[in-house]
């Protein structure tokens, strides 16, 4: 038998030839085009928050996490809390002007700036936090928030909850309207101006002041969140007194703004993870918001000797008919103002009844 390869065999040898050179081609160009598509983009987000604060500052660490985690690592985003870029009532501006991507704050912090942001947040006796994700998700709202802060090249979103807060902390009981004259309390938003217009003297403070206000008499009083975020911020400390409802706050949604050319020049797979961790985490953290608040509240009360007090019915009912004027002084400001308060309060009017049969009656039956 001859060693020589016979012709098929020559043939079966340059056709694998020619193929492994073939794959090997492929890898070469493959290489640079998998190196593109693994390309890392690195953000930075800024905050209003002290780091890592129960509440906001959980949720935007872990919004932070959840984009790292989710990209495979392809979205790095670093995360600077309140003072450490920039000061926590500057992150609008820091956004706008491209010094970070993103920020996680509060819309009613710009109430200076556009009025009409403290609609995203809360309004005095407005909307629970379930009604308002319904506003935003299902009845317009976002793209009226999408269009007031359009100018500013910014896209906002809700991202996280902080649940139905509290009426805040003072330093004096409050058994009537007139010990509302002359207190010096922050309370941002209309609810701030519903008490100026009651006599008090509303003071606008970041978070991370406020218990030291307190504490050296800066202020007689501070709302801020519920007992969970308020507990660690140690206002117990300053004030046994604790009130309730909060009547300002029905509902705590954070925002998450983006500048909107560099959340434009993502790739839709990162867009679509960024926007879709600020969602996810309405849920999340309203549902640890409310857990959390009761077994703080009740440390609160049982450890730390705090009194939970309502506010009488005369201030409740004051606060209330006060509330309604501002509110609709407020839709004359502009147009776009206007439509935002018509819708908000179309929202309410659908969802209230609802939320009264499906909610307050059972709530009443279940407690006897």
């Amino acid at each position: 038998m001859s060693d020589t390869p016979s012709h098929a065999t020559k043939l079966m040898n340059r056709r694998a030839l020619l193929g492994a050179s073939a794959a090997a081609g492929t890898a070469v160009l493959a290489a640079p085009a998998l190196a593109q598509e693994m390309v890392t983009v690195e953000w930075k987000m800024v905050t209003s928050w002290p780091k890592n604060l129960p509440g906001p500052g959980v949720t935007a660490q872990r919004i932070v996490d959840r984009v790292g985690e989710m990209s495979g690592g392809r979205l790095r985003i670093r995360l600077y809390a309140a003072g450490e870029l920039v000061p926590a009532l500057g992150v609008f501006e820091a956004v706008a002007a491209g010094t970070a991507q993103m920020a996680h704050t509060a819309s009613f912090f710009w109430q200076g700036k556009i009025p009409a942001s403290v609609y995203f947040t809360a309004i005095p006796f407005g909307l629970l936090p379930h009604e308002h994700i319904a506003w935003i998700e299902q009845g317009g709202g976002q793209a009226l928030w999408d269009e007031l802060y359009a100018p500013f090249g910014l896209k906002p979103v809700m991202a996280g909850n902080t649940g139905v807060q509290m009426g805040g902390w003072y330093k004096r009981e409050i058994n009537s309207l007139a010990d509302l004259k002359g207190l010096k309390i922050r309370m941002p938003g209309l609810g701030g101006e519903v008490m100026r217009r009651l006599g008090a003297t509303p003071v606008s403070l970041p978070p991370g002041e406020l218990f030291q206000a307190l504490q050296t008499g800066v202020l007689d009083a501070t709302e801020f969140l519920g007992p969970w975020s308020d507990r660690a911020m140690g206002f117990h400390k300053a004030a046994k007194s604790y009130y309730t409802p909060g009547f300002h706050e029905p509902n705590g949604t954070g925002e998450a703004i983006f500048n909107q050319v560099a959340l434009d020049g993502l790739p839709g797979e990162l867009r679509a993870i960024v926007l879709e961790a600020c969602r996810a985490e309405n849920g999340r953290a309203l549902a640890e918001s409310d857990w959390q608040n009761a077994g703080s509240l009740q440390l609160l009360q049982e450890e730390d000797g705090v009194t939970v007090r309502p506010y009488p019915e005369d201030v409740l009912t004051a606060l209330r008919e006060t509330s309604a004027v501002v509110l609709a002084e407020f839709a004359e400001k502009d147009p776009l103002s206007s439509r935002i308060q018509e819708s908000y309060t179309a929202a309410l009017v659908r969802l209230a009844p609802w939320s009264d049969v499906a909610m307050r009656r059972f709530m009443a039956a279940r407690d006897g």
